[in-house]
């Protein structure tokens, strides 16, 4: 006799279950042992009054076996954040990894990534992070003076040292981890301070770059068009970034690896951003709280955005919903004309809805915060992108593209030392060599006089 499928089995086999979607988890909700100036989750404590802020081990396991059963790729990435998530004591984790065993499909590979302040890691910790090949996402935002600007303990007091601590015990253990950089208006004037602390000093090879675009209300929500001080501005996102780029194209092309350079030249090879905030579309990108409350985004953990619970509703019912396909679909449908037309639309999308607070120069809503960033940089690094694309569809390794920077630069440093004053400048800008690069020579050996 043929055995009936189980519920959970016969909604993962559904016609409209989407091909993966990630469900990033809070098991410890908002609670944190530090207390960021720019943290946008710390509050969403008052969602929960007089919540443990505990998952359950009983949840933890539904939830588990829910998720993997309703993914149909050969990987499923477990996310963990918080607050911060290792508060939760590494025993949870034992268990967690028990569950994704237990409820595995035969041939499914399980990946954990989890977010941390790096405060509370131990040898113990990293031991089971290597054990287990977590990635981490380590929170740091340059060296001491840049990352303590907003980032403190509950007492007001620098935490770097600790998150340093944390840095080596990782490297110590094999522990791969990633730089999660969140760029305000403390660190945006030093883009390369930032980045060679992390290249030289940090030694990471994976960085991202996140910026803080937070909104001025008491409410916690993504609501109004006021933000904060600390926030950065969209131009100087894109200064910063730029700057980054200028040097990283120029000597660590395969070497460093920066989340919003890689995203880039997937969109300038014809392929999928592959980071929701560069598609055409989002919503497979959701969020559990510690009870089983299930959110459209990380960024909206709000009343009119929760889903459901996990425990009162199947997960994939709640995924495959009508309410988080239109969350989705919007950001795509709700794109002003401005963004339909803009050259860089291809690679952007507009970005994050989270930022569409500005308006567009004809006045309609939805233009991005970091609009004005994000053309400055996608502008400037499309010629390098190209010849990068073109290298990998040729088959060659994109880091050839140092090489033949540093060829065209000697080249051009050789008509510059052929150039007479009122000769076109050979950079092409269309002035005199001298009002443009002579002039820039001219200045440098001044300097140089002036020094010696």
């Amino acid at each position: 006799m043929r055995s009936q499928p189980t519920p959970a089995l016969s909604l993962a086999t559904r016609r409209d279950a989407p091909p993966a979607f990630h469900i990033m988890v809070k098991p410890r909700g908002a609670i944190c042992n530090l207390a960021c100036d720019y943290c946008y989750f710390l509050s969403k404590e008052r969602l929960y009054p007089n919540s443990t802020f505990r998952m359950p081990i009983e949840l933890l396991e539904a939830f588990t076996r829910q998720y993997i059963e309703a993914q149909h790729v050969p990987e499923v990435t477990f996310g963990w954040q918080g607050g911060e998530p290792t508060l939760m004591g590494l025993d949870f984790f034992r268990r967690a990894v028990e569950l994704q065993e237990k409820y595995r499909k035969p041939g499914m590979r399980i990946i954990n990534a989890l977010q941390t302040n790096g405060t509370t890691l131990d040898d113990e910790w990293c031991r089971f992070l290597h054990e287990h090949d977590f990635l981490i996402g380590i929170s740091l935002d340059g060296p001491r003076e840049l990352h303590d600007a907003y980032r403190h303990d509950k007492g007001g007091h620098s935490v770097f040292d600790r998150v340093m601590r944390g840095v080596e015990l990782m490297k110590k253990h094999g522990v791969e981890f990633n730089i999660l950089c969140t760029v305000h208006a403390a660190n945006a004037e030093h883009p390369l301070e930032v980045y060679r602390f992390f290249r030289d000093e940090v030694g990471a090879q994976f960085i991202q770059f996140i910026p803080i675009v937070e909104r001025d209300n008491d409410t916690g929500f993504q609501e109004g068009d006021k933000v904060t001080e600390r926030s950065v501005t969209g131009k100087q996102y894109g200064e910063f970034l730029i700057a980054i780029f200028d040097e990283w194209v120029r000597r660590d092309v395969g070497r460093v690896f920066v989340q919003i350079f890689d995203v880039s030249l997937a969109a300038w090879s014809g392929l999928r951003p592959g980071l929701c905030v560069f598609e055409e579309t989002c919503g497979l990108a959701l969020v559990m709280e510690h009870n089983g409350d299930l959110y459209a985004c990380d960024h909206f953990v709000e009343p009119r955005y929760k889903l459901g619970n996990i425990q009162e509703t199947p997960l994939l019912d709640m995924v495959t919903s009508e309410k988080q396909r239109k969350f989705g679909l919007d950001k795509r449908d709700a794109l002003p004309r401005y963004c339909r037309e803009c050259a860089v639309r291809f690679v952007c999308n507009g970005g994050c809805p989270k930022n569409r607070l500005l308006r567009t120069p004809d006045g309609e809503p939805g233009l991005n915060y970091l609009c004005e960033g994000y053309k400055a940089f996608f502008t400037h690094i499309d010629r390098p992108m190209r010849i990068m694309a073109a290298e990998l569809k040729a088959g060659r390794p994109p880091a050839n593209i140092m090489r033949l920077l540093a060829e065209e630069e000697a080249e051009l440093q050789r008509r510059f030392a052929r150039a007479r004053r009122n000769d076109p400048c050979p950079c092409g800008s269309g002035l005199k060599f001298k009002y443009c690069h002579g002039r820039k020579r001219t200045q440098g050996t001044r300097k140089r006089m002036g020094d010696s």
